[in-house]
């Protein structure tokens, strides 16, 4: 990606506490993906991109017997998570995904809403693939290819005027909304086998607009901008995003990821 000119380096942490309160379709989705894990109980799961811990706390009534190591980049989020998170039963590690090396190999990985975040797909499922005892299975969902693209849209133009284009022009954003197709392929030459991928469009209508499109989708935007032209910016996406209604709608697309790493 390239950097406009002048503009600061992207924060990696976001708010923890107003995400926490809006990311209800985060939530929804993310229980969602954890009824497609199958657990006994016992096991050991790492939780990828864990955030502030609430489809944490789920999978952990899911596991009476077993446990979590729990990692997450963002250093609010891991905060948060960890007052949530009963810290006898959930490892709460600050750690990029990348970077990861536990001491022994987990029965299954679940992660939701995070892969996207990360460039380097193919070194993730390496990494992910490396975690994993033989048999374990990895169960994820992220952005897919063509995530927020009518958002991204609106980002873009809005980004383009005069107030905003020394900090937003020609800026790819960190994102990596990945096809069905490549994920698969990527997940293959990792070593997985029992791949399935598909693609899931999720229309969302946050119930908290500003909120949401200020923590969760203009996040790394916000961190370019100097601290007096971000309200501006948000109000003025939020302006173009509103429908007749008083609306905003968030054309999300979900990837989700079933493998395993072969017995």
């Amino acid at each position: 990606m390239s950097r406009a000119s002048g503009s600061p380096p992207a924060s990696r942490d976001w708010d923890a506490d107003t995400y926490h309160r809006v990311s209800g379709p985060q939530l929804e989705w993310g229980l969602e993906v954890l009824a497609r894990l199958p657990l006994s109980g016992d096991e050991t799961v790492l939780d990828a991109g864990c955030g502030s811990g609430r489809v944490t706390a789920e999978l952990l009534e899911r596991l009476p017997n077993g446990s979590v190591i729990a990692v997450d980049a963002a250093p609010s989020m891991v905060a948060a998570a960890r007052e949530v998170l009963p810290a006898d039963r959930v490892d709460v590690r600050a750690c990029d995904l990348l970077e990861l090396e536990l001491e022994s190999e987990v029965d299954a990985v679940f992660s939701t809403a995070t892969f996207h975040w990360i460039a380097d797909h193919a070194r993730l499922y390496s990494v992910v693939h490396r975690s994993l005892r033989p048999g374990g299975r990895l169960v994820a969902q992220c952005g897919g290819e063509g995530n927020i693209a009518g958002l991204h849209t609106t980002i873009d133009e809005v980004g383009a005027r005069e107030l905003f284009c020394s900090y937003l022009a020609r800026w790819q954003g960190p994102w990596n909304y990945a096809s069905a197709q490549d994920t698969e392929q990527r997940l293959q030459v990792a070593g997985f086998d029992q791949i399935h991928c598909w693609l899931e469009p999720r229309l969302t209508i946050p119930p908290d607009p500003p909120a949401f499109l200020r923590s969760v989708c203009l996040r790394a935007h916000l961190d370019r901008l100097p601290a007096e032209l971000r309200g501006p910016f948000v109000a003025a996406v939020l302006a173009e995003s509103t429908d007749a209604a008083g609306r905003v709608e968030i054309d999300y697309v979900r990837l989700n990821i079933d493998a395993r790493r072969p017995a």
